[in-house]
């Protein structure tokens, strides 16, 4: 079966690389990451990343991985901030507390459709205007839901706990994906 990876992150990239399979990179420009405005936060992730599956014709033999992710602060979702004062913030809001982290994916063949969710919960100790300013300024992380990644500066000082994934944070639960493709479809990774 041919995977293709639906995605420009170059995390997603790696981390689907890490489990030792065969893949592409296909890419379709303008596919939106809008979503209803009440949907609950725990779904948009799964419902944008179905959203982007829909953008793409599979053909047999081939199986295309889409995926969002998104940050929830009670009832709030956070996606990709489009400046540095969003960015700013979305760090205070998550400031001295927990969050969830919220990253859907779709499986999609020409027959069969598989999409999931996985949750984790992230707390971060109480961050200053200085540190978030230094973090978003040399590392403008305009990209990534909630304005950060865990792998960078800002995770370094600030994560204090994490219940759950950690790579579902960076924004691809590689262990559930490999679950799919090794337990529903069959691929075969490990011999």
């Amino acid at each position: 079966m041919k995977i293709i990876l639906a995605s420009n992150s170059p995390r997603r990239k790696e981390l689907l690389g890490g489990l030792g399979v065969d893949f592409e990179v296909r890419v379709v420009n303008g596919v939106g990451e809008d979503y209803p405005e009440t949907l609950p936060p725990h779904d948009v992730a799964e419902y944008i990343a179905n959203e982007k599956a829909d953008a793409y014709t599979v053909v047999k033999g081939e199986l295309l991985i889409t995926a969002d992710t998104v940050v929830v602060v009670g009832k709030d979702i956070l996606g990709k901030p489009k400046d540095a004062t969003q960015a700013c913030r979305m760090l205070r809001d998550i400031s001295g507390r927990t969050h969830q982290v919220v990253t859907g994916v779709c499986m999609k063949t020409s027959c069969e459709r598989r999409s999931f969710s996985v949750a984790t919960d992230v707390t971060f100790r109480q961050l200053t205007d200085e540190e978030i300013s230094h973090y978003v300024n040399l590392y403008k992380p305009f990209d990534k839901a909630g304005a950060y990644g865990i792998q960078e500066w800002i995770g370094y000082i600030g994560v204090t706990g994490i219940n759950g994934s950690y790579y579902n944070v960076m924004g691809f639960p590689v262990q559930r994906v490999y679950e799919e493709l090794s337990g529903h479809f069959g691929v075969k990774i490990a011999d």
